[in-house]
């Protein structure tokens, strides 16, 4: 129930080419409280409810608990939500023997794109692809829960 992940920006569309699937998300946040956040996701035509902890010093690690909800509740607490909806598209990319998550958003957000690999261990070694930018991993405003409250058209 311990997510590590890092995250980075995006230098080059290049992960589209090479993305084996993709897939339209929408989300809201019930909580943005730093301490703990609750989201409601719609991931294709599925619903979850997810729950994150408040990240450890580095911002790699923090707890994460997931359950698949059904698509009507979903759509239901949704409309539930803080304003400040996040709309993309995620992207996978497969690198040696991890996923990269990348994530193209969109509305208040557009023009952002952030790609995430989850690790094993925080100091796991990986693969780090010539399109992959600066690492963002720990800064705040890079949250998906703070892109609903300060969207990337805001900066």
């Amino acid at each position: 129930m311990i997510e590590i992940e890092r995250k980075f920006l995006v230098a080059s569309d290049e992960y589209k080419v090479r993305s084996y699937k993709s897939t339209r998300i929408t989300q809201g946040f019930l909580s943005t409280d730093p301490e703990r956040t609750v989201r409601v996701r719609i991931k294709g035509n599925q619903g979850f409810l997810t729950i994150k902890g408040k990240s450890n010093t580095s911002g790699t690690s923090r707890f994460e608990w997931e359950k698949e909800i059904d698509l009507e509740e979903a759509e239901g607490l949704l409309k539930l939500c803080q304003k400040g909806i996040i709309d993309k598209v995620r992207y996978e990319v497969k690198s040696n023997a991890h996923i990269y998550e990348i994530d193209e958003f969109f509305g208040s957000n557009e023009g952002l794109v952030i790609a995430e690999i989850e690790l094993n261990s925080e100091n796991e070694a990986f693969e780090k692809p010539n399109w992959l930018g600066v690492e963002v991993t720990g800064e705040n405003k890079y949250y998906n829960s703070q892109l609903s409250t300060m969207p990337f058209c805001k900066w």
